[in-house]
């Protein structure tokens, strides 16, 4: 692991990569030019957790995906930010919005595009399938890959050492 960093009890936001964390990173594309993913509905149950706990959840991506907004509106995922170009900046502007500051959040990213994100945010999460680079500067690693259950895993040990934030 590349720090001593750990997760604040704190934590006041997540943010999550699309592509490669919630997906095993591959997607479909029909001869019509149709783009679909496969999602892991025990990672949904997961952010629904995170959100009744009181956590603010993001999702930032460099793609744009009509998948990807109909999942999250499906999960509720009130922060989703595609066609992304800036990360950091990105989620700047989210912690300037909920008034909170970059040691209270974590981002979870698979490849080199995250690291910035990753470096930035006060805890960095790499899936199991993430590049090599990507895992090397994280303070954390999951056993499962993107897409087979990492979210899920990141949600569970987020809620262990977090808890449940609402009053």
């Amino acid at each position: 692991m590349a720090s001593d960093r750990s997760l604040s009890p704190e934590l006041r936001l997540i943010g999550f990569d699309v592509d490669g964390v919630f997906t095993d990173g591959r997607f479909y594309l029909s001869d019509d030019g149709v783009e679909s993913k496969a999602f892991s509905t025990q990672d949904g149950f997961g952010i629904r957790q995170l959100l009744q706990a009181g956590i603010a959840v993001a999702v930032i991506s460099g793609r744009t995906s009509k998948a990807v907004d109909q999942r999250m509106a499906e999960l509720r995922v009130p922060h989703v930010i595609q066609g992304c170009k800036d990360k950091v900046a990105a989620f700047e502007g989210l912690i300037e919005v909920l008034g909170i500051t970059a040691a209270d959040t974590a981002y979870v990213g698979d490849d080199i595009p995250d690291l910035p994100l990753l470096r930035y945010a006060g805890f960095g999460f790499a899936v199991g399938n993430a590049v090599a680079a990507v895992k090397a500067e994280c303070d954390s690693v999951t056993a499962a890959n993107g897409g087979a259950g990492a979210v899920r895993e990141i949600c569970d040990f987020v809620l262990s050492v977090v808890g449940n934030k609402r009053p």
